[in-house]
Parts: structure tokens; C-alpha cells; sequence
């Protein structure tokens, strides 16, 4: 079992009020927060539906916002914190932007890429390792994603995308 410290669940506690806000709009509630240096450089809810764009997921959003911020596509040495493991697609996009560390929260059994499903930052083919570890504040990511899918099938989100 990692061990955590106070600044990672402070983090976490961020990324998981950033999904709140993505699930109050309708999205699926997913939160990311980068962090360089010590200090917040973005944050970023799920946007796909409201944005139109099958890549807007929150570690996306955040990579983006994080390389304008500091004006540079290579986030060497930051931090990512996720609510939920990664997919390939955010694997990749990390893996890309050179994120040091990712911190996640629950597992994502049929997308996640980190343990669940794959091992994409673990490829020795890559160029450039991401060191990460899952579990920190599982239980209030599981539970954030069960409220608002349980709400789902009770018709109690209503903006949803075509054909959802």
C-alpha cells in the first residue's frame, strides 16, 4: 500500500470538488488536478458532453490548461491527480506531456489502463516512465460515480449526449 501525505489528499480532495462541478453539469463526475512545484497549475472536470469532444476527459483538460499556464507542452516533474484511474487515451497524453508522478483515485475495471485493464505507463517501449499510484480516496471517487450513474438510470441527470 502507498502511503499518501496530507498535500496528496488535499489534491485529491480538489480533483474530486472539480468532478462534483463536471457531475452538477450533467458529465461523469471525474476531476484532475496538475501540480508543479507545490502549486496548483490547473484543474479540470470531464467535459466531453457539454464540449462535444470525445477527448475532453479531465486529465486532458488539465494537461491543457497546465502547458498554457506554464507555456509549455512538457509538464516535466508534475504531479496529475485523477479521481479515476486514467484510459489509454489520458495514459498516453501523460506519457506525452511528461508527467513525473500520477495519483489516482478509484479503479476504472473496464477502461482504466494503469492496472485494470493494461499496464500502458508501465511499456518499456516508452520513452519516458510515469511513476504512479491508485487508491487514494477510492471509496469517495467510487462512491461520487455510483451516485451519479444510480441518478442516471433514475432519470435524475438529465444532459446527456445523443444517443446516451
Amino acid at each position: 500500500m502507498t502511503a499518501f501525505s496530507d498535500f496528496d489528499r488535499e489534491m485529491m480532495s480538489l480533483a474530486l470538488e472539480k468532478a462534483a462541478m463536471a457531475a452538477a453539469q450533467g458529465e461523469v463526475p471525474v476531476g484532475a488536478v496538475v501540480v508543479m512545484d507545490g502549486k496548483v497549475v490547473a484543474t479540470a472536470g470531464n467535459g466531453q458532453i457539454g464540449d462535444c469532444d470525445p477527448t475532453a476527459h479531465a486529465e486532458i483538460l488539465a494537461l491543457r490548461d497546465a502547458a498554457r499556464a506554464i507555456r509549455n507542452y512538457r509538464l516535466a516533474g508534475a504531479t496529475l491527480y485523477a479521481t479515476l484511474e486514467p484510459c489509454t487515451m489520458c495514459c498516453g497524453a501523460l506519457v506525452h506531456a511528461r508527467i513525473g508522478r500520477l495519483v489516482y483515485g478509484a479503479l476504472e475495471p473496464k477502461a482504466g489502463a494503469v492496472v485494470s485493464t493494461g499496464a500502458a505507463l508501465d511499456n518499456p517501449a516508452l520513452n519516458h516512465r510515469v511513476t504512479h499510484a491508485g487508491g487514494l480516496l477510492a471509496d469517495e471517487s467510487a462512491m461520487q460515480l455510483s451516485r451519479f450513474f444510480r441518478g442516471r438510470r433514475r432519470g435524475l441527470t438529465t444532459r446527456r449526449a445523443p444517443g446516451d
